[in-house]
């Protein structure tokens, strides 16, 4: 099963929290036997959303194609005045190229939601999300993942996540398989 990691964080250096959520929840899902991409917005090079171009960009086909394949998908983002990033929100609106399949949009992906922030604000970017994801017609898991960030690290120099939160991001790995299964077993 291909599940796709979408990270939404604009920063792209190796120590962001993005990019060590996105490391950890890989090495989860590798471990359960899933194939593993990542569609990270720092690195994808997609232009503003313009549906009326004389040609898709390659960057845009290709990050299209990613969640055209994925069977489940895990959205994370940090909290950006109340929402997720501008550039994550600008990469969904590209999934409009999909409108004529079909299977249009996200129908029949399971969706996995993580945001992150400073404050206890984080739900906002889940429901967010949440509201999208459910726009492009994908099932939304009940169980989401909001995280302080000053309380997601076990230590100091903030190499490690503390067990607590380790538990919560294992969970969403462990439900957003389950969601699948029901779902193609459904009549």
């Amino acid at each position: 099963m291909n599940v796709l990691l979408f990270n939404g964080c604009s920063d792209n250096g190796p120590e962001t929290t993005g990019r060590k959520l996105s490391a950890y929840l890989h090495q989860q899902l590798i471990e359960k036997g899933y194939t593993v991409f990542q569609v990270n917005v720092s690195e994808g090079h997609i232009p503003f959303f313009q549906l009326r171009l004389p040609q898709v960009p390659a960057s845009v086909e290709k990050m299209v194609e990613a969640f055209l394949q994925s069977d489940l998908q895990i959205w994370l983002t940090p909290l950006y005045h109340g929402g997720m990033t501008g550039a994550m929100k600008n990469c969904l609106d590209w999934l409009e190229l999909t409108a004529r399949l079909e299977k249009p949009y996200l129908t029949d992906k399971v969706v996995g939601l993580v945001c992150w922030a400073d404050g206890g604000q984080a739900m906002q970017g889940i429901n967010a999300m949440d509201a999208v994801a459910k726009a492009l017609r994908a099932w939304v898991i009940p169980y989401s993942v909001p995280l302080v960030k000053n309380s997601l690290y076990a230590d100091a120099q903030r190499r490690e996540f503390s067990v607590e939160h380790t538990r919560k991001l294992d969970r969403l790995v462990a439900l957003l398989g389950n969601a699948r299964q029901s779902l193609t077993m459904a009549p």
